[in-house]
């Protein structure tokens, strides 16, 4: 196969790759062309960060398999991909309990300041007596989007004493059920940030959820509460969070995504004390990327297998086709 890997995979998943197939790597080159690269390619590999619109699928008439190496795909013309009957594969598994313990780190870290105090120690100033810190064990977590990664959170909030109330896109009672068993109250999205102490938001970008967390959302959450972001940037309206933040109605806010990311960008949240801000850095774990990469290879190699034995069955039912009956030979 013809493989067009555009976003970063771990070195292993493509050195197995390159054994059998013709690769092409592009994560380390910003100035490479996709449009041309794609042009052959029957496969195309790829994260966040990078548009896979129609137009450079267009490019591409032999791409036959798209991998998406995590879950999310606002970045992906869905549409196009259905309309035109390209194979789809996302692997939103291994990803989940990396975003899930960064979420409670992140929440460790606004409870118990540490961005300040490690600045404070840096200069100098023991602010042992002047820094408060709060116990997670206690708070209410709201979990705005209680799926895969949400409930993973869930189950790790619960372990250490927090109550988790958490909200899904449609709460039929076999999802409900399947939250309440892992100790997950069920309630509607306002009743969940109306309730938290700390709101964490898990939703897929999508045109119902572009600035869900807007300055109406905010005004719901406690004052004095925490919101933690690592769904997607566009998800929270970054101009009403500064405005929350700046006038102290929150308390904190951590931010691992953001509505414009990549080299040279600065956050407008940059200069608030009580924030923290990561690089997207989530699902960024050796562990996690490990298990990727070893996904992108089984779905790439079950997607050749299959397509080996489709080719010989449509060859075999053109043969039997084709082939001549018996002739009665008279003796």
């Amino acid at each position: 196969m013809k493989i067009l890997v555009a976003s970063h995979l771990e070195q292993s998943a493509i050195c197995q790759l390159q054994e059998h197939h013709d690769v092409i790597c592009t994560f380390e080159q910003p100035t490479a062309d996709l449009f041309s690269l794609v042009r052959d390619r029957e496969v195309l590999v790829f994260r966040s960060g990078i548009e896979i619109a129609r137009a450079l699928m267009e490019c591409a008439p032999d791409l036959k398999l798209l991998v998406r190496a995590g879950c999310g795909l606002d970045n992906l013309d869905c549409e196009y991909v259905r309309k035109r009957g390209i194979v789809l594969r996302r692997i939103p598994e291994p990803a989940a309990q990396a975003v899930a313990e960064m979420a409670l780190a992140l929440m460790f870290a606004l409870a118990r300041n540490i961005r300040q105090a490690d600045a404070m120690l840096r200069q100098g100033h023991w602010t042992k007596d002047t820094l408060d810190g709060h116990l997670l064990a206690g708070k209410v977590l709201g979990i705005v989007g209680a799926g895969n990664i949400g409930s993973h959170l869930g189950v790790l909030a619960s372990a250490i004493g927090m109550e988790p109330i958490g909200c899904v896109a449609d709460p039929i009672p076999a999802i409900v059920q399947a939250l309440r068993d892992k100790s997950i109250t069920v309630a509607d999205f306002d009743t969940v940030l109306a309730s938290a102490d700390f709101v964490s938001v898990h939703v897929p970008l999508s045109k119902s959820t572009r600035n869900l967390i807007n300055g109406r959302a905010l005004s719901l959450m406690k004052e004095g509460s925490y919101l933690i972001n690592l769904a997607r940037g566009g998800v929270v309206d970054e101009a009403a969070l500064h405005a929350a933040l700046a006038s102290r109605w929150l308390a904190g806010a951590a931010l691992d995504v953001h509505e414009h990311e990549g080299q040279g960008q600065i956050s407008p949240l940059a200069q608030l004390p009580n924030v923290l801000l990561t690089p997207h850095i989530g699902a960024s774990t050796v562990e996690t990327q490990q298990q990727i990469g070893v996904r992108v290879v089984e779905i790439i190699e079950a997607f050749v297998q299959q397509s080996m034995t489709v080719a010989c069955r449509e060859a075999e039912t053109r043969f039997a086709a084709s082939a001549l009956p018996h002739e009665m030979v008279r003796v």
